[in-house]
């Protein structure tokens, strides 16, 4: 039997559902748990490492050296497909029980293994008690211990410096849908759980937009591959076999698409204007704003009150047209980016739907703004919504309202001038109470609304320093709102790498004010923190970043 433990996002659920399906076709007995932290993991392992013969892990306990961490047994291996950077070295370097799953990118910068360890770790570190109290200390080992500490020193301060960034790299479900490719079992349904993970990796700003594209054209060729297959068969032999078949009723295609949110189940307004890029691009909390989008839409040639009702009632010709309509306007508009290449998939007598869309929706059944909903249920909920239930479709309904409480949360921050600067960084709270605060219960949502309030804040502010400035944000932790808080960190505007600092800082802000805080989550840059500690904390944590 085989213990597979998925993290909370929707990378780590759709790579799940790739290696269940590898199971299935082999036999292989496996028990699948979701964690959602360090405690979940150690948990998890220590019960069930009786029952299982290896352990594989996905996006989580990458960061930890796992030998030590889950109390391994030496029969016991382990499997890491972990997205989370910097991996621990100890797992990097692992002879026999850690295997990673993944390829190290070049600009990971892993120290060398002979910088981290030596053979010597345990033989010189300690004085000989037995020494006669008289004996003194030759030259060679006082030699040999200076040479020690300044190793040691040379090796903190590069582990430091190796840790000091959390960041991510490729997503873990193209890792286990390459594997399905090689052992001649991959399908469509497989291929489209990887592009739904890699739009999801999208939507969270997890990696670089040229990483993204360079991914997307990666898993285009298998796009390609399979579904250049299915229309060879259907055009020569209309029953040629089972595979065929099924091929011909789900068809994946790449092609010019519209970056609006959930745009096909929404009206072209209410998208527009709860698209995080389109409503910065407009500035769409403004009346001003506002009155440049309806420009844009006279200057489209689309009547308003077709754009005011669902995107499905809409003539059929202007959908149509819709792509190519916006494509020609969009740089007058500042929305360059806002028509370009994606992925979509039609079923037969189904309307063709977007994998951001699906994305989308998995998102917010994992994190329904339902304090009472737990979140093992709600973890099965976004696995099961994948498969394009009724489930997905409550999904949809679910993002709407996340995108539209977000966007109302950035505009009482814009309105209230709520976003103020630490020197440092600029910090920003959802207050206890707030009827908008349930619906940001999780790292995605809270992320979301960070970048978004951010980027609003940027581009009305006449400071020049406000791109260089990252955000810090609360909010009521909705499990015990009384007691608890969530802190998310969200790197500056300017900062394009996609690399966050603050996991390590919220650390050392804690270790400096004993505060009462919790950094159980696998994404460093989110925390617990006891509410009655939150004005300590802020302070050590500007004057660590002064």
């Amino acid at each position: 039997r085989v213990l597979v433990l998925v993290h909370f996002d929707l990378d780590a659920i759709c790579s799940g559902k790739i290696l269940q399906s590898l199971f299935h076709a082999d036999h292989i007995l496996y028990t699948l748990c979701p964690v959602l932290t360090h405690t979940d993991l150690h948990t998890t392992v220590q019960n069930h490492k009786e029952q299982v013969g290896c352990i594989i892990l996905l996006n989580c306990g990458g960061a930890l050296d796992l030998v030590e961490f889950l109390e391994l047994p030496d029969n016991m291996t382990v499997f890491v497909a972990d997205t989370h950077r910097p991996l621990h070295v100890c797992n990097i370097y692992s002879e026999h029980q850690i295997r990673i799953l993944s390829e190290l990118d070049n600009d990971e910068e892993v120290p060398a293994f002979g910088d981290v360890f030596r053979e010597d770790d345990s033989s010189d570190s300690e004085d000989d008690e037995d020494e006669e109290a008289g004996q003194r200390f030759n030259e060679a080992r006082l030699e040999k211990r200076r040479e020690r500490r300044l190793w040691e020193q040379k090796r903190n301060k590069m582990l430091f410096d190796y840790a000091q960034f959390s960041y991510f790299s490729g997503s873990s479900a193209t890792v286990m849908f390459e594997l399905a490719w090689k052992l001649s079992k991959d399908s469509n349904e497989l291929l489209w759980l990887a592009i739904v993970a890699l739009c999801s990796e999208q939507l969270c700003c997890r990696r670089e937009p040229h990483k993204l594209t360079l991914s997307a054209a990666a898993i285009n060729t298998h796009v390609a591959r399979l579904n250049h297959a299915s229309n060879a068969n259907t055009d020569t032999a209309p029953a040629a076999d089972a595979a065929a078949a099924d091929a011909t009723t789900h068809t994946i295609s790449f092609q010019k698409d519209v970056q609006l949110s959930l745009y096909r189940h929404w009206s072209l307004v209410e998208s527009l204007k709860h698209t995080p890029y389109s409503a910065t691009a407009l500035k769409l909390w403004t009346r001003k704003g506002e009155k440049r989008m309806l420009e844009l839409l006279a200057e489209l040639g689309l009547p308003l009150t077709e754009c005011r009702q669902l995107f499905c009632g809409m003539d059929v010709n202007l959908r149509s047209e819709l792509p190519t309509l916006l494509e020609g306007k969009q740089k007058k508009y500042g929305l360059d980016e806002l028509v370009v290449p994606s992925f979509s998939r039609s079923h037969v007598f189904h309307a063709r739907c977007s994998a951001r869309d699906y994305a989308h929706a998995a998102l917010a059944l994992l994190e329904p703004a339902q304090p009472d909903l737990s979140h093992t249920q709600a973890f099965l909920n976004a696995s099961d919504g994948l498969a394009g239930s009724n489930l997905m479709l409550r999904g949809i309904e679910h993002a709407k309202k996340q995108l539209e409480a977000v966007c109302s949360q950035t505009q009482t921050f814009l309105d209230m001038n709520q976003l103020i600067s630490a020197g440092p960084f600029l910090y920003a709270t959802v207050l206890q109470g707030s009827p908008l605060a349930r619906y940001f219960g999780g790292g995605h949502v809270i992320g979301m609304l960070g970048r978004f309030a951010l980027a609003a804040h940027v581009s009305v502010s006449k400071a020049k320093k406000a791109r260089s400035l990252p955000l810090v944000l609360t909010t009521p932790d909705i499990s015990d709102p009384d007691t608890w808080c969530l802190v998310c960190g969200v790197p500056p505007v300017a900062d394009h790498s996609c690399r966050n600092f603050f996991g390590k800082a919220f650390e050392k802000a804690v270790d400096m004010t004993q505060a009462r805080a919790e950094m159980m989550f696998f994404d460093s840059h989110v925390m617990r923190l006891n509410v009655n500690d939150r004005s300590k904390f802020f302070d050590a944590l500007i004057s660590l970043m002064s």
